[in-house]
């Protein structure tokens, strides 16, 4: 799993908020917009990806698996095994479709084939 590495194990939620994500090459995709936590379970389902769009107009809202991330203290972000075609190719959503209601789940699932990543559930 990707989120073991860096200098912790924990880490506050604001300080992953806004965090660059980059893909293998070091090409920056994005930012960490927000983390989706399932409260039942205690595991966080998903990063939200902010990708695209200028001043916050425009943006995209894309899942990520968690367990795809990989801190990197030299970029000072998250590292991602997924091509930035993949990413626009991937299924967009509005930040409060991934909370709304049960329908996470469906996302949760949707999200997790999509990126082919182990589940937790």
């Amino acid at each position: 799993m990707g989120t073991a590495s860096g200098h912790t194990k924990a880490i506050l939620a604001s300080k992953v908020n806004g965090t660059p994500v980059y893909d293998l090459n070091g090409d920056k995709l994005g930012h960490v917009e927000d983390v989706v936590l399932d409260k039942l379970s205690n595991n966080i389902i998903f990063a939200v990806l902010g990708f695209g769009g200028v001043l916050g107009m425009g943006e995209k809202f894309h899942p990520i698996p968690w367990s795809l991330l990989d801190f990197d203290p030299k970029k000072g972000g998250y590292v991602v095994n997924v091509e930035r075609s993949q990413l626009e190719e991937a299924k967009t959503y509005d930040i409060d479709a991934l909370t709304a209601g049960d329908g996470t789940s469906s996302i949760r699932n949707e999200t997790y084939k999509y990126y082919q990543a182990p589940q937790y559930w």
